[in-house]
């Protein structure tokens, strides 16, 4: 696999180059993965993933992939099977699958020394309680009433939470720190809550369940992760990472914030995710208009464009939009090199090449991918009826129109120049069909005839022809900018995001196709076989376009 980086070093490459140069870490350097298994995963984690495991390939070290399961009423296992699956096919492989419930008791009996230690104790006020008295970020907040409690007290009521004898709600540990504190993470944080629900790995041990910032940094710790790498929201946790760390006298792991990847027209929230996927906005989490890695996966995205967009946009200290034209861009660029092109007429019209033989089939060598050679070439079966696109065609063609119209020439690629003799139309107005004579000279090839046309157009043999379903994906939101529409959102998702064709034909080679592979259709853009297929019914998706047409769309 290609090396993660650009050929400067970012702040964090930087950080972990002089970290081993002066020695601190002879065991190498040790980073980790570490999701909530509440939903699935999208492109931002994607450059998370790219992060930590891309730090410790380049400097030799390690990656764990580590759940962070410390909510049982969010979490199930059909979230961690997705993730472990969307971190192996973007090419990573970690050296332990871990769950912070693998050190629930390790964390618990922390907890306990800390309340020996008088730095954590019981409070019995009510979540309302506790937020009053966290006071605002200008006026210092006010120290609970049970807040000085006997280390004796306390522990026997932590033990008697464990041992499930009050409801939920009833009582919270709090470390004891300082409610003054200019940072309110400081102000006598929450480090255990009561729940009385299944966990999907440990069912009905447990009742009582860490919070994130207790859990967190002693898992850390208890891997010996030297690069705690969070997201930059994370930066006012670090002071509150580090003193549950120095109390605890445990491994000094260190947390390192970068900016999380916010991208243009499409929403970067895992809950407004789940929000959409549970009020049917979309069809799943892999709908491939979603952000989520599987939803990119189905469109027809491979893992090496979404590793290339994570390395171009970089590793920053401060948020920006990152605009998804780049994205497409990168998915064009892999699939330019990588997919075969194939031909497919998304709105056909009928073409009668009148003096070909009837019932004449020739079976014509036509190039899978002009980028590599080495693909090799396909039979596609040529005959008297075509399908070529509807505006391939103009009765009245204006000058420079490289394509047909009445007298004009245009080659069949792959095939022979035609020249269109006569048009009929239907009642309304549009074309029927049009009847065309071919130069017999002028095959792709073996062109001898001396006759050169500036236009090529696709087309499929109607004998031969698949129909086929296509679905068209366009941007999810309307408006660039998600993070600033609030609950809101939903009202501008693109009306115009899915639009589904069934009268397309394609080329008989396309019954070969396997689901998520990619081709190009010529002139059409990149499209993939979706899992929704069968046999008798195949369903493309439109992974890109073959040139940015929503950037022009917003220019007029």
């Amino acid at each position: 696999m290609e090396e993660l980086h650009s050929k400067s070093l970012n702040f964090l490459e930087e950080i972990v180059q002089d970290d081993l140069a002066a020695g601190k870490y002879p065991n190498g350097i040790f980073t980790r993965f570490p999701p909530e298994p509440n939903g699935y995963l999208h492109i931002g984690h994607a450059k998370s993933i790219c992060l930590n495991f891309g730090l410790a390939q380049r400097f030799g070290g390690r990656t764990n992939l580590r759940f962070d399961d410390t909510n049982p009423m969010t979490e199930e296992t059909e979230y961690v099977d997705s993730i472990k699956h969307d971190v192996s096919w973007l090419g990573f492989q970690w050296e332990n699958e871990l769950y912070a419930s693998n050190y629930f008791e390790q964390i618990y009996q922390f907890a306990i020394s800390l309340i020996e230690k008088s730095l954590a104790y019981v409070d019995d006020s009510s979540a309302e309680e506790i937020a009053a008295q966290k006071g605002t970020p200008t006026t210092p907040g006010t120290n609970s009433p049970f807040r000085d409690r006997s280390v004796a007290e306390n522990l026997a009521l932590f033990k008697a939470m464990r041992n499930g004898e009050f409801p939920d709600g009833a009582k919270v540990l709090r470390a004891k720190i300082d409610m003054g504190h200019p940072n309110m993470h400081m102000r006598d944080p929450l480090m255990y809550r009561i729940r009385h629900v299944p966990h999907h790995r440990t069912g009905n041990q447990w009742c009582i369940y860490p919070m994130y910032d207790f859990a967190h940094g002693q898992s850390d710790s208890m891997e010996g992760i030297t690069h705690s790498i969070c997201t930059l929201e994370f930066d006012v946790h670090r002071p509150l990472y580090d003193w549950f760390i120095n109390k605890l006298e445990i491994f000094p792991t260190h947390q390192y914030e970068f900016a999380r990847l916010n991208l243009s027209h499409t929403v970067m929230s895992k809950r407004k995710l789940l929000q959409m996927v549970n009020e049917k906005l979309v069809s799943g989490w892999d709908d491939p208009r979603m952000p989520t890695i599987s939803g990119l996966r189905r469109r027809g995205y491979t893992a090496a464009s979404i590793r290339n967009f994570c390395d171009r946009i970089g590793v920053a200290k401060r948020d920006n939009l990152i605009d998804i034209s780049l994205l497409e861009f990168c998915i064009r660029e892999d699939l330019n090199k990588t997919a075969d092109r194939v031909m497919a007429v998304m709105d056909p019209v009928k073409l009668i090449i009148t003096n070909y033989p009837d019932g004449q089939v020739e079976d014509l060598m036509i190039e899978n991918n002009p980028e590599d050679p080495e693909t090799g070439k396909r039979i596609v079966p040529f005959t008297k009826e075509l399908y070529i696109e509807r505006d391939d065609f103009m009765v009245d063609p204006p000058k420079k129109f490289f394509r047909l119209g009445p007298g004009l020439q245009v080659r069949l690629k792959g095939a022979y120049i035609i020249t269109c003799d006569q048009f009929e139309l239907n009642s309304d107005g549009s074309v029927k069909e049009i009847h065309a004579t071919y130069i017999p000279e002028s095959k792709s090839g073996q062109d001898t005839s001396g006759i050169h046309v500036k236009g090529t157009i696709h087309w499929v043999s109607i004998p031969h022809a698949i129909q086929a379903e296509v679905r068209l994906f366009d941007r999810l939101l309307i408006v660039e900018d998600a993070g600033e529409l609030g609950d809101d959102y939903t009202k501008f998702i693109n009306p115009e995001s899915l639009e589904v064709i069934t009268n397309v034909f394609v080329e008989p080679s396309l019954n070969q196709a396997k689901v998520e592979e990619a081709v190009q259709f010529i002139r059409k853009g990149y499209f993939c076989l979706d899992k929704d297929s069968s046999p008798d019914h195949l369903v493309f998706n439109r992974t890109v376009s073959l040139k940015d047409t929503w950037a022009k769309e917003q220019k007029k």
